[in-house]
């Protein structure tokens, strides 16, 4: 009975796997596809503005994500943060001539807040860091590994 036990279970996480590397795939792919299409479009205009500008850095942000996850298979909470400023910065951008100060203001305290918490966030992992975060996770737990 355990040897089913750990076939089955060595099946569920390999199936899990799979389905984590092509949804990545597929996540990292619709980024390109996206970004390229954009690309495309600015160079239809023959120039580009700053909300054009933003959302190619949107993109870069969210392939960096994507391509940080598929090696580290840890999700980088602060590139969420700065596609998060990004994003508003681009929609202060493109409808500041529509809004009333009221919403410019609360836009504006999104962002400042935004960045306190990327404040807070780079502050606390240098100062709270585990020394073996920063290696792939096959080496961890292996700081005295000697390399032959």
């Amino acid at each position: 009975m355990q040897c089913y036990r750990y076939w089955i279970e060595k099946a569920g996480n390999t199936a899990v796997e799979i389905f984590h590397l092509l949804g990545l795939f597929v996540i990292g792919g619709t980024i390109v596809w996206s970004a390229l299409f954009e690309y495309l479009r600015i160079m239809e205009k023959h120039h580009a503005n700053l909300t054009d500008i933003l959302l190619l850095f949107i993109y870069l942000e969210l392939g960096a994500m994507v391509g940080i996850f598929f090696r580290t298979h840890r999700l980088p909470v602060i590139f969420l943060l700065f596609i998060s400023m990004t994003a508003l910065t681009r929609y202060l951008a493109i409808d500041l001539k529509h809004m009333d100060n009221m919403q410019m203001i609360t836009i504006v305290g999104a962002i400042l807040l935004l960045s306190i918490a990327t404040l807070i966030l780079r502050f606390s992992e240098n100062r709270f860091s585990n020394s073996e975060e920063g290696l792939p996770p096959e080496n961890m737990g292996s700081k005295d590994q000697k390399s032959d």
